[in-house]
């Protein structure tokens, strides 16, 4: 039994670990990590949520990848690795996991346990760089891209870790009322990461989903809260970060620096909204891909898209199909993040609130990055799916077994 525990826990680790940083088994074949965990995990399913409850989603990721990855851009590959993963996360939720609370729970805490330890691994590559970026290389398995970084080979890729993890992380110290010493000391630790993770759409996707969740929470208080926030907030910055972190890599070094202006989002998105102009119903509509369509406009003369994922896959599938695409994707988890967010005081609904607005945060952040849910990014895919899946298993339903009779492998 000990044994069997140990292997449950260890591919358990695997497959969230592989799916949090984006691991492939090769690079010749590209196959990715979380399908092959997920295959060696389907010995140990014992308790699954009969029937297959996310069919729908299946479904509807499908037709949006099919539409997007092969019909716009002729992207095979893309399809595939984006396909496999999102079904292997449903498949994961709705069998491994189950009606097992224990295995949902553990989930939960291993995976953003892996992101607590890229936020290590990024600070310690501010000062360790030659020593940490070799590691990195080694357990991505890939040539890393972009330094100082946790596990990821870009710092727009590490920018849905950090707000995944620091919107939750802070969050959760209010939905699990924690004292206020608590508060303070988490809000230090996740300002510490955004400072120095260099990624301004996650400071400003935390900032957003944190204030939204402070209004909503304590309403007319929470303008005083606010105000706390931000003088705590230039306390850190003058006393703590500003004398003691490398003055060139942080984020508002990053902020300052000439070549912030060559990623300016307002204007990239300008510029993805004169191509939408002129293909109103959608590139796949009139034939055409991203290449074709960009090459008099100056700010894609290399091939970069508009940097939010939103828009480009509405431009692709056009105002129509695509807006009705992300609605029937998106549906059910905005419903019961408003019934959430109705009774968002409720004492057992603490990690579901923490894990809505994180996936809120992580959201945003798309408006300023290519990977979002339809890309299978591994923590937005995650919260995704454990949404809904908290969902399942806080409401009453047959199929729920007594919580004294849950264990990790005896589920």
């Amino acid at each position: 039994m000990l044994i069997k525990k140990v292997v449950v826990f260890g591919l358990m680790a695997g497959y969230l670990y592989t799916l949090a940083f984006g691991i492939f088994m090769t690079d010749i074949f590209r196959i990715p990590a979380p399908m092959i965990f997920g295959l060696l995990l389907l010995p140990f399913i014992q308790r699954p949520l009969p029937p297959f409850i996310y069919y729908r989603e299946c479904f509807l990721f499908t037709l949006a990848l099919f539409l997007y990855h092969i019909v716009g851009m002729n992207d095979y590959t893309g399809f595939f690795l984006s396909f496999v993963t999102i079904i292997a996360g449903a498949l994961y939720f709705n069998y491994f996991v189950g009606t097992n609370k224990s295995r949902f729970h553990i989930s939960v805490l291993m995976l953003f346990a892996w992101l607590a330890f890229s936020m290590i691994i990024m600070v310690l590559d501010h000062t360790h760089p030659d020593i940490i970026d070799a590691l990195r290389s080694r357990m991505l398995d890939e040539q890393v891209k972009q330094s100082p970084a946790g596990l990821a080979t870009t710092q727009f890729t590490f920018g849905y870790q950090i707000a995944a993890f620091t919107t939750l992380a802070f969050i959760a110290t209010f939905t699990f009322r924690l004292n206020s010493l608590a508060k303070v000391l988490v809000f230090c630790v996740c300002m510490l990461f955004l400072y120095l993770g260099m990624n301004r759409s996650a400071l400003i996707s935390f900032g957003g989903a944190v204030m939204v969740f402070l209004f909503i929470q304590y309403r007319f208080k929470a303008v005083i809260l606010v105000a706390l926030v931000a003088i705590i907030s230039l306390l850190i910055y003058n006393y703590v970060l500003k004398d003691n972190f490398d003055s060139k890599n942080n984020i508002l070094a990053k902020n300052e620096a000439k070549e912030a202006n060559d990623f300016n989002r307002a204007n990239m998105a300008a510029e993805n909204l004169k191509i939408f102009a002129d293909y109103p119903f959608g590139l796949i509509f009139y034939g055409k891909d991203w290449d074709e369509v960009t090459y008099r406009n100056s700010l894609f003369t290399f091939g970069l898209s508009s940097h939010n994922a939103y828009l480009m896959f509405i431009t692709y599938l056009g105002p129509f199909l695509g807006i009705g695409l992300l609605g029937a994707i998106y549906y059910r988890i905005i419903r019961l993040s408003g019934e959430v967010i109705r009774h968002i005081k409720l004492k057992q609904n603490a990690l579901l609130v923490a894990m809505v607005f994180a996936f809120i945060a992580i959201s945003l952040n798309a408006l300023s990055h290519n990977g979002w849910l339809i890309d299978a990014d591994g923590p937005t895919l995650f919260l995704y799916f454990a949404i809904l899946h908290s969902a399942r298993l806080t409401s009453p339903s047959p199929v729920e077994e007594p919580a004294e009779e849950l264990s990790l492998v005896d589920a």
